[in-house]
């Protein structure tokens, strides 16, 4: 914990700039400490698709740590975001010296698998209401993202680029989760009232 503390460093990303970029070299483990980050990538003709969004909490990056290889998505702030930057040495001295350190690794790689299988079955199968829905509950993973209130400080705009649909069509899907009495449009944010409903619900 004595290195951790002491290598592990802190930075500033404003609304809108990069943590990090496809094709550069992966030098640290990242975490969120305050804030929201988007992990998406761009196609040749300017399309965008947005993987997944990463809350306060949470840390990205360490299948790329551990094959010491390029980047191959761009990480953006969605809101002005504090990022914790564990260099890629201390990572891996951890991953050498520490059997709990181990253990959570294994299991953030296992659970980040599930999400991303869950994502690719919603983009795929799902309407847009019920892809809003699973993508406010998907925020609300113990592994994850252990840090997490129980209002979202998401904005409409950024919940439809993690959701895969637009501004609008966002808030109707807000505005039929509310009626259905699992969430609340607070000031701000977004409430949860009912978290297992949205895991569950289905249009």
């Amino acid at each position: 914990m004595a290195r951790v503390e002491a290598d592990t460093f802190e930075t500033f990303v404003p609304k809108g700039g990069y943590v990090c970029r496809k094709g550069d070299m992966v030098e640290n483990w990242l975490g969120i400490i305050d804030g929201m980050v988007k992990m998406n990538n761009f196609s040749s003709d300017g399309k965008s698709v947005t993987f997944t969004g990463v809350p306060p909490g949470g840390w990205f990056g360490e299948g790329t740590v551990l094959k010491n290889e390029i980047l191959k998505y761009d990480a953006m702030a969605l809101r002005d975001s504090r990022i914790a930057r564990m260099p890629a040495a201390t990572f891996m001295w951890l991953l050498d010296n520490s059997l709990p350190f181990t253990r959570f690794l294994l299991m953030q790689l296992n659970e980040r698998l599930g999400q991303f299988i869950g994502m690719v079955e919603n983009d795929r199968l799902l309407n847009p209401d019920t892809r809003v829905a699973r993508c406010l509950a998907s925020l609300y993973h113990a592994h994850l993202y252990p840090s997490l209130e129980k209002i979202v400080h998401i904005s409409q705009e950024e919940l439809g680029l993690l959701s895969g649909a637009s501004r609008q069509r966002a808030n109707q899907a807000l505005q039929l989760l509310e009626k259905q009495g699992l969430l609340s449009l607070d000031y701000g944010g977004i409430r949860i009232l009912d978290l297992e409903g949205l895991r569950r619900y289905q249009a």
